[in-house]
């Protein structure tokens, strides 16, 4: 799906002409980049995370001569998906997650009992 399709469909499914549909889309992709290149996080719940991830300057090899590089930092933009959406794209997934959940918050709800019975212990 590109540009043109979303805002035909966004059009279609909330009863907007094109141009409203395009004047939303644009002020939310417009929003999603002033608060990144600010350097703050935009979370929508159940989509994911947008922010801001610095790569530190580091050096490298040109590929085709061998020779030592340079490359300087940069500050990059970074999407994290959702639980929400993950799911959706990969149901199996969230499946063998779900099932492994219960058995690692057991484990670890004993190991919590015995770390505060020692220190009820010493104290």
């Amino acid at each position: 799906m590109n540009k043109t399709e979303l805002i035909q469909h966004l059009a279609t499914k909330h009863e907007l002409t094109k141009a409203e549909a395009g004047r939303v889309l644009e002020t939310l992709l417009d929003v999603v980049v002033a608060t990144v290149k600010k350097g703050d996080s935009l979370t929508i719940p159940g989509f994911g995370t947008f922010k801001q991830h610095a790569r530190a300057a580091r050096s490298g090899v040109n590929p085709s001569t061998g020779a030592k590089i340079k490359i300087a930092a940069a500050k990059l933009p970074k999407f994290t998906a959702g639980a929400t959406f993950k799911a959706a794209v990969d149901p199996k997934a969230a499946a063998r997650k779900a099932a492994k959940a219960p058995a690692t918050k057991a484990a670890k709800a004993p190991a919590k009992k015995a770390a505060a019975a020692k220190k009820a212990k010493k104290a």
